[in-house]
């Protein structure tokens, strides 16, 4: 109930008004403020895709839907690994979660992938397109072609053909969340020149099914990740970039000096990203958020 203070109301008056009607807001709604407590986002249950579910972000974003009770499909090229975040989703609490082995970048794999989901459970209530792929190199020095078309096919048109895959079933709900995860680089960063390019382009893809599909009760978003190094061997499959030598993505030296640059002076973590994401996606907490850009960095960049 919004809390209504009369002008004409004396001071003393007011104050009694507004303990009196926040005495009176259910538990449910501050479940959140406790220490130890935790808000209801309201998805127990909800259907849910992530794709690159397997490692470091995508497997972040698994658990953290899984806490909430949602059924989820983990969309990777990774099936061994992907089994394994299943594993760990059930043991968090989702309420199911299924794998789908499928390389997004084959003609078709976003309508398959959003098809079998909808098999399973009958519709879909999130989406979250995570898949992505980035070596990093100076701009004049990434000369491959080959290169960039799997940065595009990959980062780009892996979430075109997810997101038009389920905005019908979306649309025939009258409701669902789309999130789209970009990257810091998205604004501009060293070494990240076509990366970022690709990454980019997911702000503009998002605010444009926000403004085309809102009326729909669709809502659009991005969330823009720091640098996001993984917690442990555990966290990425053989196929992640991260896997073979992470130095070669991020050394120690480089890593530093990123931190040194973060007002919070922190690294952001997957549980942070995790957070973001699931907070976005519910109906609940975020019913009148759409087209907006989240960077959880730290404050490494602010858009």
């Amino acid at each position: 109930m919004p809390l209504k203070i009369l002008i004409h109301a004396p001071v003393r008056r007011q104050h009694f008004q507004i303990e009196d009607k926040l005495d009176r807001i259910p538990e449910s709604t501050t479940a959140g403020t406790g220490k130890g407590a935790r808000m209801d986002l309201d998805l127990r249950g909800a259907r849910v895709l992530v794709t690159g579910g397997a490692s470091n972000i995508g497997r972040g974003i698994v658990h953290g839907f899984a806490a909430e009770g949602a059924r989820l499909l983990i969309c990777d090229v990774d099936g061994e690994q992907a089994a394994k975040v299943q594993a760990e989703a059930l043991e968090r609490g989702a309420t199911a979660a299924e794998v789908v082995e499928q390389d997004l970048t084959h003609e078709g794999a976003g309508a398959r992938v959003v098809g079998e989901l909808i098999d399973r459970w009958g519709g879909i209530d999130a989406l979250v397109n995570n898949a992505g792929w980035s070596v990093p190199g100076f701009f004049t020095e990434d000369t491959d072609r080959a290169r960039w078309q799997k940065l595009v096919e990959i980062n780009v048109f892996a979430a075109i053909d997810c997101t038009q895959a389920a905005i019908t079933p979306m649309r025939e709900a009258g409701q669902g969340s789309i999130v789209f995860i970009a990257s810091d680089a998205a604004f501009g960063e060293i070494r990240q020149g076509v990366y970022g390019a690709t990454k980019a382009s997911l702000l503009a893809l998002a605010r444009t099914v926000a403004k085309e599909h809102g009326r729909h009760g669709i809502r659009s978003n991005v969330v823009c990740p720091g640098l996001v190094v993984p917690e442990g061997k555990d966290a990425v499959g053989p196929k992640s970039l991260w896997a073979a030598d992470p130095e070669a993505v991020f050394n120690e030296k480089q890593i530093e000096a990123m931190t040194k640059g973060i007002p919070l002076r922190r690294l952001t973590t997957a549980d942070d990203i995790a957070n973001a994401v699931v907070w976005v996606s519910s109906e609940r907490t975020a019913r009148q958020v759409t087209g907006q850009v989240f960077s959880v960095s730290g404050g490494y960049s602010m858009p």
